[in-house]
């Protein structure tokens, strides 16, 4: 049993001396219990959100995209800043999920359902805005290469803004996937204690006839390890397909071969900041101290380091190449020094004060160990992130090659209204999910229980200094 072997020095993942069937009962009461005030009170803000936002989005879709704040040098705005803002956001659950399943860390056991989630509800988000800024949603279907009235009006596969929609309907699909398939061995668990013949019915279909049985285990555990590992690339190839809508221009400060590293790296840096947001919300309404521990939290926090490391180098070459080019052009690209003191400076200090500053106190353990701390910062950086995908959309447009184009974006109430819409959107999706599958994946926190449990690790130590 070597295999199973744990070092008793690592902190326990799960603490409070739990059994077995205390993580069943933990797991299943925010499901079988009624809604806390909290939940209700959040549950309606977001929804006030979503519905002011899908009346924004309805005004849009009836009046066209001149209601929002385009002009005929920023004609992306804050539709796409958002787009790939969500798109970042949904990469931290992949990775925990596929990426640290392949690399056996259990402390990805009591976040990677959340985090899936996570994935698959910003998903939805970030596929809201190339539609509507496709202006006429009513003919979307002509970027498939259907046979058409039009001669020869044929599906440009050549263009950046197709391999988003393959790569983001990939990586949607196979995220879904993976999150259903890991929830069926709970939906079976909820089944069982179920107490009204509707719940029972609703929770038998969704656990497909499982039954927990050898077979049905080795089934799931080979399905697990091969989603996984389709999975991966998907982490890094999403975010590099939406890098190459600007890589692949000509206009000045997108046409970058950092890009996809760089855009890789931020959306995982982005993303473990919203699961931290999430986590750090649904650890304390849902009682889940034991299980969302302060060292899972200390964990993500060394990751969110090391990805702002990679950003902040990667915002350093940016920085030094639009300066020592000595192109005019170049000085006023998202990271120069025409950036820093421009028009727009107000963007660019919000974009390194929250991605590279604040996230540095990371570096000590008394603030990487706090909650309060770690919960305010990861709200900062999912603020600096967006202010980054603003930066680099808005700024380097607004001054185009004739001075005669130089124009600035002002967003409207519309353009405000529809984000702000997709946040309520994201946060009713997020709260009915808490509500009604487990945040946790209570057969793999039983998994370890034997190994990484309060209870067996301080018997593993006294048995070794006996």
């Amino acid at each position: 049993m070597s295999g199973h072997y744990e070092a008793p020095i690592r902190e326990p993942l799960i603490i409070g001396h739990k059994t077995y069937h205390d993580i069943t009962e933990d797991i299943a009461r925010p499901i079988e219990e009624r809604a806390g005030k909290l939940w209700w009170v959040s549950f309606w803000i977001a929804l006030t959100l979503f519905i002011y936002g899908f009346g924004c989005i309805a005004y849009t879709i009836g009046t066209g995209i001149g209601a929002w704040g385009l002009n005929r040098t920023n004609n992306w705005g804050w539709d796409i800043t958002n787009f790939v803002w969500w798109v970042g956001i949904g990469h931290a659950g992949t990775l925990i999920s596929a990426v640290l399943l392949l690399f056996r860390q259990r402390w990805r056991m009591s976040v990677n359902r959340s985090a899936e989630a996570m994935t698959i509800f910003a998903v939805v988000q970030a596929a809201l805005f190339p539609v509507i800024h496709m202006g006429r949603v009513w003919v979307g279907y002509w970027v498939f290469p259907l046979p058409n009235q039009y001669g020869s009006l044929w599906t440009n596969f050549n263009s950046p803004l197709l391999w988003d929609v393959f790569a983001i309907s990939t990586y949607f699909s196979v995220s879904t996937v993976f999150w259903f398939m890991g929830l069926i061995p709970d939906f079976a668990m909820i089944r069982d204690r179920a107490k009204t013949p509707w719940t029972k019915r609703i929770y038998t279909f969704l656990a497909f006839g499982w039954g927990g049985k050898a077979k049905h285990w080795q089934r799931f555990e080979e399905l697990s390890l091969v989603l996984a590992g389709l999975a991966t690339p998907l982490v890094f190839s999403v975010h590099t397909t939406v890098s190459f809508d600007f890589a692949t221009s000509v206009i000045k400060g997108w046409h970058s071969t950092i890009y996809p590293p760089y855009f890789v790296a931020g959306a995982i840096f982005s993303g473990f900041a919203m699961v931290q947001t999430l986590l750090l919300v649904a650890r304390k309404v849902a009682h889940l101290e034991d299980y969302i521990t302060m060292y899972h939290i200390e964990i993500m926090n060394i990751v969110i380091v090391v990805t702002g490391g990679m950003v902040t180098v990667a915002y350093a070459c940016e920085y030094f190449i639009a300066w020592y080019s000595g192109s005019r052009y170049e000085d006023f690209v998202y990271l120069s020094p025409g950036a820093a003191t421009g028009p727009y400076w107000w963007a660019f200090w919000a974009l390194i004060i929250c991605n590279l500053v604040i996230p540095a106190l990371f570096w000590f353990k008394k603030i990487r160990t706090n909650i309060m701390a770690t919960f305010i910062i990861a709200l900062i950086i999912n603020i600096g992130m967006w202010f980054e995908r603003f930066d680099i959309i808005v700024i380097n447009i607004s001054r185009d090659y004739l001075p005669s184009s130089w124009t600035m974006f002002k967003p409207t109430i519309i353009d405000v209204g529809v984000f702000l819409g997709t946040i309520g959107f994201f946060g009713v999706l997020f709260l009915l999910y808490a509500r009604t599958f487990p945040v946790i994946a209570q057969a793999e926190l039983k998994s370890i229980l034997k190994i990484s449990g309060e209870t067996y690790k301080a018997k593993e130590e006294d048995d070794e200094h006996h």
